[in-house]
C-alpha cells in the first residue's frame, strides 16, 4: 500500500510539471530547440557535401572548412535562441544539465524530442536541396576503418568532454573573470574538436546531429559511438566542473534555483511567488540572469557607511547573493 501511494505521488509530481510546462513561455523555448537544431544541422551538415567532382570552380569540403562551418553554425544559433531556450541544440547538453540539477526531466526530454525533429527536419531539407550526384551520405558520421569501436567511443567522449566544460565555464555565474561572448567560446570549442576528430570519427559531439543524417540515408553503422560516447563525455565534464572544481556554495534544486539558508531564509524561499522568478532553461541565457542578481545585490551594499550593510543584509535577505558575487 505503501509503494501504490508512492508510485501515486510520483505520477502525481510528473503530471503537474508537465501542465507547469504547458504554457507559452514553455513552447517559444521548444520552438526555439527545435528551429535552433534545424538551422545548425542544415548549414553545418551542409558543409561536408563534396562538389569538387561536379562544379567547375571546386571547393571541396577540407577539415578546415568544415570545422569552421560547424563552429560558427553553433556559436550563431547559441546567440541567437539562449534566450528563447536555453540554446543547447544538443541532447548531449539537456542532460549534462539533468544530471546537474540545472534542468527538469519533462522538460528535458521535449527537448531532446524537439532536437531529434530538427536534425532530421534539417537533414531531410539538405538532402531535398543537394543534388543526387553530390550527396553521397550527406554528412553522416562513421567510423574511421583505421579505428576500433572502443577507440571511436573514446574519441567522441574526449572531444565532447571539452565541449562541455566549455559550456559550463562560461555559463558559471561564479566565473566573473570571463570576458567576451560564451557563444563564441563555444563554437571555437566545437571547431577545435572537428579539427582533431573529423578523419577520426567525423567529430560529432552531438547525438541529434549525427540521428539526422542517419534517418535519412539509412546508414547506422556504429551509430551507438554518436550517442553513448557524447553522453558520458557531457556527463562526466559537468560533473567535475560543478561538484569538484567549482563547487556551489549553495545546494542546487531543479532548474538552476538555488536554496536559500536554512531558518529563516529557507521559510522565505518556500514562500516566493514561483510565477515572478526568472525561468530557467539550463544553457547560456541563466548566466545574464545571474549577472543582474549579482549587480543588484553589490548594489544594495552601503559603500559610504558600511555599519548599515549589516542591518539592511540581513532584513533584505539578500546576504547570500552579496557574499557569493564578492
Amino acid at each position: 500500500m505503501f509503494e501504490g501511494c508512492l508510485s501515486l505521488c510520483d505520477q502525481n509530481s510528473r503530471m503537474i510539471a508537465f501542465r507547469k510546462f504547458l504554457n507559452k513561455k514553455s513552447l517559444r523555448a521548444v520552438t526555439g530547440e527545435f528551429l535552433a537544431t534545424l538551422i545548425f544541422v542544415l548549414f553545418s551538415v551542409g558543409s561536408t557535401v563534396n562538389w569538387e567532382e561536379v562544379d567547375d570552380q571546386p571547393l571541396p569540403a577540407s577539415r578546415l572548412l568544415i570545422s569552421i562551418s560547424f563552429g560558427l553554425s553553433y556559436a550563431v544559433m547559441v546567440k541567437c535562441f539562449s534566450d528563447i531556450s536555453g540554446a543547447h541544440i544538443n541532447p548531449a547538453v539537456t542532460l549534462a544539465m539533468v544530471f546537474t540539477r540545472r534542468l527538469n526531466i519533462v522538460k528535458a526530454f521535449i527537448y531532446l524530442v524537439a532536437q531529434c525533429l530538427g536534425a532530421t527536419a534539417g537533414s531531410a531539407i539538405l538532402f531535398v536541396v543537394t543534388p543526387e550526384s553530390v550527396r553521397g551520405r550527406l554528412g553522416v558520421t562513421w567510423v574511421s576503418s583505421s579505428l576500433t569501436v572502443f577507440q571511436a567511443f573514446m574519441v567522441e567522449l574526449l572531444i565532447t568532454f571539452q565541449m562541455i566544460f566549455v559550456v559550463y565555464a562560461t555559463s558559471d555565474p561564479k566565473s566573473t573573470h570571463l570576458k567576451g561572448s560564451a557563444a563564441v567560446d563555444i563554437g571555437l570549442s566545437i571547431s577545435i574538436g572537428h579539427l582533431f576528430a573529423v578523419p577520426y570519427t567525423g567529430a560529432s559531439m552531438n547525438p541529434a546531429r549525427s540521428l539526422g543524417p542517419a534517418i535519412v540515408t539509412g546508414f547506422w553503422e556504429d551509430h551507438w559511438v554518436y550517442w553513448v560516447g557524447p553522453i558520458l563525455g557531457a556527463i562526466i565534464a559537468a560533473a567535475l566542473h560543478k561538484y569538484f572544481l567549482h563547487p556551489s556554495l549553495k545546494k542546487p534544486l531543479l532548474d538552476g534555483v538555488s536554496e536559500k539558508e536554512e531558518g529563516a531564509d529557507m521559510l522565505q524561499a518556500t514562500n516566493m511567488d514561483e510565477s515572478n522568478q526568472p525561468e530557467s532553461f539550463g544553457g547560456i541565457a541563466d548566466l545574464e540572469v545571474d549577472e543582474s542578481n549579482r549587480l543588484e545585490s553589490l548594489n544594495d551594499i552601503n559603500i559610504e557607511n558600511p555599519a548599515d550593510n549589516e542591518s539592511d543584509l540581513f532584513s533584505t535577505g539578500k546576504k547570500n547573493e552579496a557574499l557569493s558575487a564578492v
